[in-house]
């Protein structure tokens, strides 16, 4: 048998590696960015093209290279930061591996230029599939700027796998806020399709921090302050804007953002009694600690960290983080101190009680009248004449239903009517202020409220969105909440559903704006229901599976709905189920949990 074990080509191994180091345009940012950064640059700006697709490209002004280093650069496994295996944990740079370029190469066209600093004559070399095609001379200034051109262009398979130019831009701001929140000194801009999207000029952290997200954090950051011979802990928490989904939640690790699941449970334990379910911390917090008790070669991306010793991190950075909600008064705290008006007024005791004096005025005479009133002349009555048009008292009674033309048992056709004539006449139960009990014929419905309140809601939202137009109230006060680049970046899409469904919405920058709401909703439940929106929108479900018009439904019916222990009135009671059993699909509810079972009269004599 003849040896079937070979070595594959460098073109093939460098691609297989670029499906592990760049998924999609923003690994390559991410890369890019990171590599400006080593070089010691102190301005860095990021241009894009169709969300990455056409054009990455990363110009700073770091320290440059030589022409054979800048050959060298996209050979595997070529760098400048390790020398030996120990160099690996004594690391503070962001890159090692030396896979990055050479991946990047391997899957797209590149043109470099780089200058050092002295030189007035830099090198340019063109890249097309991990061959270089030209090397050149050429002036450029000092330091680099490299350009990624069509990703994926020899391997088109790939390319189907990338998401729409939204989702795909807001993976690069996730990537882009990463870098530009671990380093604060630097500058940074970032211009796409032409349009200049952030320019950060250096500042401290705070600064940074409000300059990328917004005016809303100013007064919400808490300082987190800690320096032990561990690890020093600094950065800020938000006081009391939380959250549902994890968009604002940073750590970092020696300047290189990370994500580790222990590190936030200890954030939650130090937030544990001021969080109400389902909702999530926000934080901006940044460790430093001695490079060789960390290990952050576990993969590719390098996101991914171990400690030596994670539970002294964990017990550290947990009671930082108390310290700092006590320090600030987030916590709830206990007043010792004594109210005066609750004392015991013990200087009453030598005091004799005194009768009570009240004042009357005899004088006054409730029927009497300031000014006198002449009185009207009386009128003769009018003598009814004979032959005059009677008043058409009829018209008094117009609209109201006659029980002579109610339909008889032998009219009724349609057997939501039949439920509805006999659904009136019976009692309903309302049980645990959850379930609601009612009878049909010889069945016995248990219906679950807040489930059939969904089905009855996300049905009128759809019917009111499909016909492409809706009610609604204008506001006396606009509502304006501001959100991130990203989250902006996923709500745009939805904009005409929205208008469909009645909401008077603009986008203005980072600020969204209502200056009107359908009449079903309150002005108070339009914040909970865009978190939930946004949560939704950035989980990247395909357009095939589910619409925008199904899953703004479904989160108007869910926020809308009536929740468990809410009271409802016999009419109430009496309407919901009415309304049910008009669905299309009543027996399910939006999230496909059943809205109500039966059980009848044989069934409750079996288990008797």
């Amino acid at each position: 048998m003849s040896d079937i074990i070979r070595l594959l080509p460098d073109n093939v191994a460098n691609q297989i590696a670029a499906g592990e180091v760049i998924q999609r345009p923003a690994s390559a940012v991410k890369e890019l960015l990171e590599n400006a950064i080593d070089a010691k640059a102190t301005q860095i700006k990021l241009i894009l093209k169709d969300a990455g697709r056409t054009l990455v490209q990363v110009v700073d002004n770091g320290i440059g290279m030589s022409p054979t280093d800048a050959r060298l650069a996209f050979e595997r496994h070529a760098t400048s930061k390790i020398r030996v295996a120990d160099d690996l944990f004594s690391l503070q740079t962001k890159g090692f591996r030396g896979e990055a370029l050479a991946s990047i190469a391997a899957i797209a066209q590149v043109e470099m230029t780089t200058c050092q600093e002295g030189e007035e004559i830099g090198t340019a070399i063109t890249i097309e599939g991990n061959k270089i095609t030209d090397q050149y001379p050429t002036v450029t200034q000092k330091g680099t700027s490299i350009a990624m051109k069509n990703l994926f262009f020899n391997v088109p398979a790939r390319r189907n796998f990338l998401k729409s130019d939204n989702v795909e831009l807001r993976h690069i701001l996730d990537e882009f806020h990463r870098i530009v929140l671990a380093h604060p000194d630097i500058q940074f801009s970032l211009i796409h399709n032409g349009v200049e999207q952030f320019n950060l000029p250096p500042t401290s952290l705070k600064k940074r921090i409000v300059q990328v997200f917004g005016n809303r954090l100013n007064e919400q950051l808490v300082p987190v302050e800690e320096k032990t011979e561990v690890v020093n802990i600094h950065g800020f928490i938000s006081r009391n804007s939380f959250k549902r989904n994890k968009s604002l939640q940073f750590f970092m690790v020696n300047h290189r953002f990370v994500k580790n699941r222990y590190l936030h449970h200890a954030v939650l334990s130090a937030f544990e009694g001021l969080l109400r379910e389902g909702e999530q911390p926000e934080y901006f917090l940044y460790l430093e600690i001695d490079p060789k008790h960390i290990d952050i070669n576990i993969h590719p991306t390098k996101t991914e960290i171990k400690f030596d010793n994670d539970q002294a991190i964990y017990a550290l950075l947990r009671s930082a983080i108390k310290h700092s909600l006590g320090q600030f008064h987030v916590l709830p705290s206990i007043d010792f101190s004594l109210d005066e008006q609750n004392e015991v007024p013990y200087s009453y005791k030598d005091k004799e009680a005194q009768t009570p004096v009240y004042h009357v005025d005899r004088n006054f005479n409730p029927f009497k009248m300031d000014t006198p009133t002449p009185e009207a002349p009386k009128q003769a009555p009018t003598p009814y004449l004979k032959g005059q048009p009677s008043p058409q008292w009829e018209q008094l009674y117009t609209g109201i239903p006659s029980k002579a033309n109610a339909p008889t048992e032998e009219d009724i056709t349609d057997p939501f009517a039949a439920f509805q004539q006999e659904s009136r006449v019976q009692t309903s139960l309302y049980f645990q202020r959850k379930y609601l009990i009612t009878f049909f014929k010889d069945k016995v419905l248990f219906v679950h409220v807040a489930r059939a309140h969904q089905r009855i809601l996300y049905e009128r939202f759809r019917r009111t969105m499909l016909q492409g137009h809706s009610l609604s109230q204008s506001l006396l006060f606009p509502l304006e909440f501001e959100y991130t680049p990203s989250e902006i970046l996923a709500l745009e899409p939805m904009l005409p559903e929205l208008r469909n469904a009645g909401f008077m919405i603009e986008i203005a920058g980072n600020l969204v704006r209502f200056t009107g709401l359908p009449p079903m909703i309150k002005e108070s439940q339009v914040q909970g229901f865009l978190y939930d929106l946004l949560e939704r929108a950035t989980e990247d479900i395909p357009q095939e599976i589910i619409t925008q018009e199904e899953m703004l439904a479904k989160i108007l019916a869910k926020n809308l709905a009536i929740r468990a222990g809410q009271t409802l009135s016999g009419e109430e009671q009496e309407q919901l189920v009415y309304d049910l059993f008009t669905c299309q699909e009543p027996q399910l509810s939006p999230f496909g949990k059943k809205t109500y079972t039966e059980m009848t009269v044989s069934e409750l004599e079996s288990r008797l």
